[in-house]
């Protein structure tokens, strides 16, 4: 995937250590980082992402958290790829009708 295509995002707090468990809830929080990155960095997969996040945010950022995650597409590489093929095909009909 190209990196023009990726979202960027500017965060207060700096990465943590790959290794360290507050990489994880960083990196589930950040929108840049698809699950499947975390997988490969970490070794997590979604699940315990959700189960790690569970045990160690409040149970009211934990909401947040998923609602958040639920409804945006980019946590998965596949569905953010999907959306972006989509804006463009909808950003070309427009520069057609124009």
């Amino acid at each position: 995937m190209k990196k023009k295509f990726r979202p960027l995002t500017k965060v207060k707090n700096i990465e943590p250590k790959i290794g360290s468990p507050d990489w994880v809830i960083w990196a589930a929080w950040a929108d840049r980082i698809t699950f499947e990155e975390i997988r490969e960095k970490s070794g997590f997969v979604e699940a315990d992402v959700i189960k790690h996040m569970r045990r160690n945010l409040k149970p009211s950022s934990f909401k947040l958290w998923r609602k958040r995650v639920k409804n945006q597409s980019i946590k998965h590489r596949r569905k953010f790829e999907l959306n972006r093929k989509l804006l463009k095909k909808k950003l070309n009909k427009i520069d057609f009708e124009i």
